[in-house]
Order: structure tokens, then C-alpha cells, then sequence
């Protein structure tokens, strides 16, 4: 089932089910990712378990090195 979400400003759908799932959809590093969940950070230890749900406003953050 499809839910209607915001990532990073823009409307997309979705099958993910948790946070984890939609980084990994959008084939993003989990390890070099941030996440806030309707205004919320929310932890990395918590992605796995964190549920997507239609209206979410999701901003995901990837850190980059360099030098």
C-alpha cells in the first residue's frame, strides 16, 4: 500500500514502511543520513522501527565528506 508523503519538500508515494525503508528506496547511505519526521529528528537507532504514514513531512539530510 501506497502512502502520500513529503521528502525534502516535494510530494512523492511510497510503499516503505518505516523510515529505513524510504532511505533505502531512495538508495541513500543510512549511515550518512539524518532524518526529521514532522519536525521531530529522529534517532538512527530508531529508523528500522520508525513507521512512513500518508501525510508525513520527512527531511532527510546526507552527510558528505570531503576536505
Amino acid at each position: 500500500m501506497n502512502v502520500r508523503i513529503e521528502v525534502n519538500g516535494e510530494g512523492r508515494e511510497t510503499a516503505a514502511a518505516t523510515i529505513l525503508a524510504l532511505i533505502e528506496e531512495l538508495k541513500l547511505d543510512p549511515r550518512k543520513v539524518a532524518v526529521e519526521l514532522n519536525l521531530e529528528i529522529v534517532p538512527r537507532s530508531l529508523h528500522a522501527t520508525t513507521p512512513v504514514s500518508d501525510g508525513d513531512k520527512i527531511e532527510l539530510v546526507q552527510f558528505v565528506g570531503g576536505g
